[in-house]
Formats: C-alpha cells, sequence, structure tokens
C-alpha cells in the first residue's frame, strides 16, 4: 500500500471474498447469445439495452432540437426566404409565385414547437436519460447480475422503441403532426376539427403516449425491484451511491405519477371518439354550438400537471444523480453530506406531488388555492438548495481534473442555480401573473430542466463511455462541445428573460404585426445565431460519440477514474452477468476518498483493523 493510491488486486479480493450466486455456474456470461438479432436487438442484458435507450435518444434529440432551430429561423428572420428548406419540409413552405419567397406555414410552426416539446421532454430527457442510467448503472453499482426481469427490460424498450415509430410516423402526415402544444389542452385536443393538427396527428400523439408510459411502468417496476431486492451482500440502503437513490426515487414517482396522465388521455380519446364531455363545455365551431355541455378543460389541466411537476423531477433527479457522482470521482473527495442529499432527493419526492398547481395559477383556481401551492413551490427549493450546496463543498478545496466529465457536472450546477432562482419568481402568483406564458417561463425551465439535464446527461455519457464501450470520447472534442454547449446556452436563453419581463408572449408564431416588439428583433436574431451554433456543438458530440465507439482510445485498465463504485470492478469487456466469479462484497460507502492519505478505497476493499474500531466505537 502506496502513500496515496491504494494498490489491490480485484481477482484475489473477489475470489477470498466475493459472494458467490452459483448465476455463472449455470449461465456461463454471453457464451450462449451468438445471434447478432438475440445479442444487439433483443437483448436481455441491461447494458446491451441502455445502449438502445442512449442511441434512439440521441437520434430523437437530433430531431427535435433540428425543429427547433427551423421555428426559431421563423421567430429571427421572418422576413428571410426559407425556399432553401422546402426539399426537407414540402407542402409546408409556402413559395409566393411572385416573389419565390418562401415562408413557413403557420399550422406547422404550431407543430413542430409541439413536437419538439413532446420529444425532448419524454422521448429525450426521461427515455434517453433515466433509461440509459438507470438501466446501465443500477445492476453494476449494486453488484448485481442483470435487472430483477430481464425480460421486462426487454420490453420496456420496445414499447419505447413502438411509441417513437407512431410518432416519427406522425410527422410525415398530409394534416401534419399534432399542433396543440406539448400540454395538449383542450379543446384543441378534444376536438379532431378544432385545427389541423388536432386530426390523426393529435391520435397518433396519444397513441405514442400510452406506449410509452406503459414503457416507464415496466422499467420503473424493473428498477424499484431490483434496488430493493438483487444488492449484493454488504450493500445497505446507506452504502449506496447517490445515483442509485436517484433513479430509485425517479422510479418510484413515474410510478405514481403516469397513470395519472394516462388517464387524462384516455378522456380525451372518449371525447374525440365517443361523444362524452369530460373535457368539453360549451364550445361552439363557426357559430354552431356543440352539443357538448358539463366537461371542465381544467380538470384535464390538473391531471397532466399532477404528472407535469414530478415529470420536471423525472428528467432532474438522475442528472442530480449523476453529476453527485463525477463530482466526487473527479474532486477526489468524499461526496459532502452524503446522508444530506439522500433526504433532499426523497424530500424534492415528496414535495413534487404537492406543487403541480403552481402551473394553473393563470386557470381561475381559488386564489387561497394559490396561495398553498406558492406555499410549497418555495420550500421545494430547500433541498434543492441543500444540493446545491453541497456540490460546491465537495469541490471546495478538492484536487479537482477539470476533464470533460467534470465540466459538464460543473455546468450542470451552474445552470440549476440560474435557472432555480428565476424560478421563485415564478412561483409567486402575483408575479406569475405578469410572467405567465412569456419567454420569461420559456428561458427558466429551459434553463433548469432543458439544458441542465442535458448536462447531467452528457457528464454522464463522457464519464461512463468506457464502461459501455470499453474506449475513451475524444477529449479535446469534448471540451470544445462543453464550451461553445456552456456559453451558447446561455446566449440562447438569459436574454428570453428580458423579453419575458418586457411581456414577449410565447407561441407566437410572427411578431411582425406588433408595434410594440419590434426593439426586440435584433435580440430574436441574436438567439437564433446562437441556437445553431449551440445545434452544431451537438453534431460534434454526436460525430465524437459514434467515432470513439470503433477509434476511440482503449481502456487499458479496469478501473481508469479511479473511482471507488462497483462498475469499475467488472471486466473491461463485461459479459452478461457482468462479474465472471462471485459478486463483490461491499464493506463501506461509495464515496471512500482521500482517506487517511489513501487517494481511493473501492467498496469491496474489507476494512482494516483500525477502521473496524472506529466503527466499533460509533
Amino acid at each position: 500500500m502506496a502513500n496515496d493510491v491504494l494498490t489491490y488486486d480485484d481477482e484475489v479480493i473477489l475470489e477470498e471474498q466475493g459472494f458467490d450466486d452459483h448465476f455463472h455456474e449455470h449461465e456461463h456470461g454471453d457464451h450462449f447469445k451468438s445471434n447478432f438479432v438475440n445479442h444487439y436487438v433483443f437483448s436481455m442484458d441491461h447494458k446491451i439495452i441502455a445502449r438502445q435507450f442512449l442511441i434512439t435518444g440521441m437520434v430523437w434529440a437530433l430531431i427535435g432540437a433540428g425543429m427547433s432551430i427551423i421555428f426559431r429561423l421563423q421567430l429571427g428572420f421572418p422576413e428571410e426566404s426559407l425556399t432553401w428548406i422546402k426539399p426537407l419540409l414540402g407542402k409546408w413552405i409556402a413559395v409566393d409565385a411572385t416573389t419565390g419567397i418562401g415562408t413557413l406555414m403557420p399550422e406547422f410552426y404550431y407543430a413542430l414547437v409541439t413536437m419538439h416539446g413532446t420529444i425532448i421532454v419524454f422521448f429525450v430527457l426521461t427515455a434517453g436519460l433515466s433509461g440509459t442510467f438507470s438501466n446501465l448503472l443500477i445492476p453494476l453499482q449494486l453488484g448485481a447480475r442483470d435487472m430483477a426481469s430481464p425480460f421486462l427490460n426487454m420490453l420496456s424498450y420496445w414499447f419505447f422503441f413502438l411509441a417513437s415509430v407512431i410518432m416519427f410516423y406522425s410527422l410525415f402526415l398530409s394534416t401534419g403532426p399534432f399542433s396543440g402544444g406539448w400540454t395538449a389542452y383542450p379543446p384543441l385536443s378534444a376536438l379532431p376539427q378544432a385545427s389541423t393538427g388536432s386530426g390523426t396527428g393529435m391520435t397518433l400523439w396519444l397513441m405514442s403516449l400510452t406506449f410509452f408510459v406503459v414503457s416507464v411502468l415496466l422499467g420503473g417496476i424493473n428498477y424499484i425491484t431490483t434496488v430493493l431486492n438483487l444488492r449484493t451482500k454488504g450493500m445497505s440502503l446507506w452504502r449506496m451511491p447517490l445515483t442509485i437513490w436517484a433513479f430509485f426515487v425517479t422510479a418510484i414517482l413515474g410510478l405514481l405519477s403516469f397513470p395519472v396522465l394516462v388517464s387524462g388521455f384516455f378522456m380525451l380519446i372518449c371525447d374525440r371518439m365517443l361523444g362524452t364531455s369530460f373535457f368539453l363545455s360549451e364550445i361552439f365551431i363557426e357559430g354552431a354550438a356543440l352539443p357538448n355541455v358539463g366537461g371542465s378543460p381544467i380538470l384535464y389541466q390538473h391531471l397532466f400537471w399532477f404528472l407535469g411537476h414530478p415529470e420536471v423531477y423525472i428528467i432532474i433527479l438522475p442528472a442530480m444523480g449523476i453529476v453527485s457522482e463525477v463530482l466526487s470521482v473527479h474532486a477526489r473527495k468524499p461526496i459532502f453530506g452524503y446522508k444530506a442529499m439522500v433526504f433532499s432527493i426523497l424530500a424534492i419526492g415528496f414535495l413534487s406531488f404537492i406543487v403541480w398547481a403552481h402551473h394553473m395559477f393563470m386557470s381561475g383556481v381559488n386564489p387561497f388555492i394559490s396561495n398553498f401551492f406558492v406555499v410549497f413551490t418555495l420550500i421545494i427549493a430547500v433541498p434543492s438548495a441543500v444540493k446545491v450546496f453541497n456540490w460546491i463543498t465537495t469541490l471546495y478545496k478538492g484536487n479537482i481534473r477539470l476533464n470533460t466529465p467534470m465540466l459538464f457536472a460543473i455546468g450542470f450546477v451552474s445552470m440549476f442555480i440560474s435557472g432555480g432562482l428565476t424560478g421563485i419568481f415564478l412561483g409567486n402568483s402575483a408575479i406569475d401573473i405578469q410572467m405567465h406564458d412569456t419567454y420569461f417561463v420559456v428561458a427558466h425551465f429551459h434553463i433548469v430542466m432543458g439544458v441542465a439535464a442535458f448536462f447531467g446527461m452528457f457528464a454522464g455519457i463522457y464519464h461512463w463511455f468506457p464502461k459501455m464501450y470499453a474506449r475513451f470520447m475524444n477529449e479535446t472534442l469534448g471540451k470544445i462541445h462543453f464550451w461553445i454547449t456552456m456559453i451558447g446556452a446561455y446566449a440562447v436563453f438569459w436574454p428570453m428573460h428580458y423579453l419575458g419581463i418586457a411581456g414577449v408572449p410565447r407561441r407566437y408564431y410572427s411578431f411582425n404585426t406588433f408595434n410594440s416588439f419590434d426593439d426586440f428583433t435584433a435580440l430574436n436574431q441574436f438567439i437564433t445565431i446562437a441556437a445553431i451554433v449551440v445545434f452544431a456543438a451537438q453534431v460534434l458530440f454526436v460525430i465524437n460519440f459514434f467515432y470513439s465507439i470503433w477509434k476511440g482510445k482503449k481502456m487499458t485498465t479496469k478501473n481508469p477514474w479511479k473511482a471507488t463504485t462497483l462498475e469499475w470492478t467488472t471486466p473491461i469487456h463485461t459479459g452478461h452477468g457482468n462479474w465472471e466469479g462471485n459478486l463483490p462484497v461491499v464493506h463501506r460507502w461509495a464515496y471512500d476518498y482521500g482517506k487517511d492519505g489513501i487517494d481511493y478505497v473501492p467498496q469491496h476493499i474489507p476494512l482494516t483493523e483500525e477502521e473496524k474500531a472506529q466503527e466499533g466505537s460509533h
């Protein structure tokens, strides 16, 4: 044992101290899976399924981000011709026969905004983030061979893929995809005749998201069961890494909240197809009254946001867990306040269920009820602030490695602080009257939920890429990706706060007819240019990702980051079953860095006599 680095032999320790679950005697790793389709397509190996979620999420991220570039072009340069994009968008670009100028059709603009929100929130930041890292890390960090039910795990991905196919198909309908907003508020979503995009596109949208919810529920049940039942010997709840705590609570949130959304979808389908009036009442179309009476669109808002607000934390909690792990590993310090971090995750999970109506301050709810939601909205900032304080304290006086995973983790903390602070304004019902449905709201939730969650995802991808592919991503390209994304994201969304304070409304196709908004033309152009630059950086990331799978620097040691968690004790090329022999036994918590002059002590290293004496004294 040297002064600053603990030396050990994994094979010897696993053989002497490991836990024999007899799995390897029967399964023999991946040797029985020689078929390409069984191995890479219909795989039941959690690591392959994690890659499937990740790559599918990346495809959707490019589609969703590409949509945002198209509608930003409309907002930033409404007078410019878009004829050049007509080969891609077809009839949705109207070309003036006289001038030859091509303009984006208004109804397609709203379809782009709707699909952008749906894709990024559900398919990328829910399935892509949680599906990837929950699948990859829960068995590896808990010392399990696989998920509790590998078959359900496979089904979880394929229901997501089915949802993706249906949603993708809806983009090519002659009437266009659904265009009533990603929240799908009635009556636009409840009446097929309400708009062009409320017809078949909306029906496919509902079908797609219903299958998506099935995927989330199958995955969530699996994650919860695995955490509770398949932890290796010695892995108590209080020895789990914070990543696992975050994924565990995220799965519980999804299990409790997504079925509520499906109930709303079911009632929407009934209103659309069976003539019911759950969400419709006193609707007039072209002067004629519809027979629907007695329904309430506010009921749908309650059902949607009862999922919608836990959904915010379903997105951000996995990123928080990933960032906690990455900061600790690359600062070479124990995470500060481990139990406080766990309790803050639990508090956020609980409080997320009693703040949903802060999205509805302007919907006519009783002001007394609004005050209740104001109080709890502000209270939920407390556990979030605990996490921020602990991240900063973990960094304080750390031996920080400013590599790409660490840069994105620090960037996450920056985004979470700046975006979270603006949420305090919107959480106040009086101030929300001015800010509601302006660009201030767009700026707030894009920074705190969108960009921050992406930063957490990027930190995780760069950090665990060697575990997924036994190679490293290019560090130089990674740092270029970080700096362009960090500066560009602030350039895109920070100016939107000023637009919102000035009262510029969101979701408008064009501001040309509003003289009061002429002063913001240059700012809108600046935002659009910044968005294009940020999108280019994400294309660079995708190139780096796929190039590195085959050509990246090879991993030569099992634990390149010198981390303490169990996933780095598996072989470099990990087969199905993760560990070739015995499972590791856990003897300590997940963050023994810089202890007694030793750089790091992995969880499976037995306690010394001195440590046993210290534990006994406590």
